[in-house]
């Protein structure tokens, strides 16, 4: 296996530029990357992917799209209305089987993988003065999970059933107040002391947690190795994954807790030769350097990694890329 990647990497320059490749592209094409909100990870990395295939590509103009990240961009994909996008494996998941907060679309059977990225960490933050120290503390509090719909509360929902806080069969959460807030405003809401705890799925560190943590005292939650393997027995994109200590000012000790992956995903109307190719762009040497350049979370993305908790069927092109063909 190891030989394997080896030789698909010392392919990728020989392979994106071998004779004839420029005339595979002399007509120009526009694609559209969804990616998410300004402040968050996905949308710089979608900006340096945009880049690299501008650069290495000729012909090919691709723009990142800021959108509301992973829910919004699977029915993007599906009406054609953006060829990729980045978005959660779980949330993926969900739309190709038409699941959780796709069950009104059905499935979106045109969503299709092209490579795993870096994982989503799901933290779970109250501050000092709450008195919380575990999640079994949340019981009678005021937890903001999620906006409605979203890929977080859906992480939330699974984690706190494990907790006998939400009621699967009813649908309905149990001895705790929930606020359907998106993390921004959850995390306003922390600061004044209208909510006691916010769940957000994100790469770490999160910008909005820095900023909460430069004026307060922020505890995260950890989750148990054993409820974190019945998470994963049950929804198996979860993986296990430890926030390090000083990851936020305060943070005094490793937590540990689960994540689900980022990952590039792509419509299966695109042409198989151009997503091939925008893989060998994307996983270069210097494409990487651009990518970890650009934010923290780049630096995580690993072509040995690229098919870690994909969590739907892989686009031909991607098939043909990672057989190093």
């Amino acid at each position: 296996m190891k030989k394997a990647v080896v030789l698909l990497v010392g392919a990728l320059l020989v392979g994106l530029f071998m004779p004839g490749a420029n005339s595979l592209y002399a007509q120009a094409k526009r694609l559209s990357l969804a990616t998410g909100g300004v402040g968050g990870v996905y949308y710089p990395l979608g900006g340096a992917m945009a880049k690299i295939w501008m650069d290495r590509i000729p012909g090919l103009t691709v723009t990142a799209e800021s959108t509301g990240a992973s829910v919004v961009n699977a029915r993007l994909v599906q009406k054609g209305e953006a060829e990729l996008a980045l978005i959660q494996n779980d949330i993926a998941k969900y739309a190709y089987d038409g699941v959780e907060m796709f069950t009104a679309d059905g499935a979106l059977g045109k969503l299709r993988g092209m490579a795993v990225l870096y994982p989503e960490v799901i933290q779970i933050v109250t501050l000092k003065e709450t008195g919380i120290k575990s999640i079994a503390d949340l019981k009678g509090k005021r937890v903001a999970v999620g906006a409605p719909g979203s890929g977080t509360e859906a992480n939330a929902r699974q984690i706190l059933e494990l907790y006998g806080f939400y009621d699967a069969s009813e649908k309905k959460y149990k001895d705790i107040a929930p606020e359907f807030l998106a993390f921004a405003p959850a995390a306003a809401a922390l600061k004044d002391g209208k909510v006691d705890a916010a769940f957000l799925t994100a790469g770490i560190p999160t910008a909005a947690v820095i900023e909460l943590a430069a004026t307060s005292n922020v505890v995260i939650l950890s989750i148990e190795p054993a409820r974190a393997q019945t998470l994963q027995e049950r929804w198996p994109f979860y993986t296990t994954f430890t926030i390090p200590m000083r990851t936020y000012r305060g943070l005094e000790e490793d937590v540990p807790t689960v994540s689900v992956m980022a990952m590039l995903m792509v419509s299966a109307d695109l042409d198989q030769d151009l997503v091939y190719r925008m893989l060998r762009a994307l996983f270069l040497p210097d494409s990487l350097k651009l990518l970890c350049a650009t934010h923290t979370r780049g630096c995580d993305i690993d072509l040995r990694k690229a098919l870690d908790g994909m969590s739907i069927p892989l686009h031909p092109g991607a098939e043909r890329f990672f057989k190093g063909e």
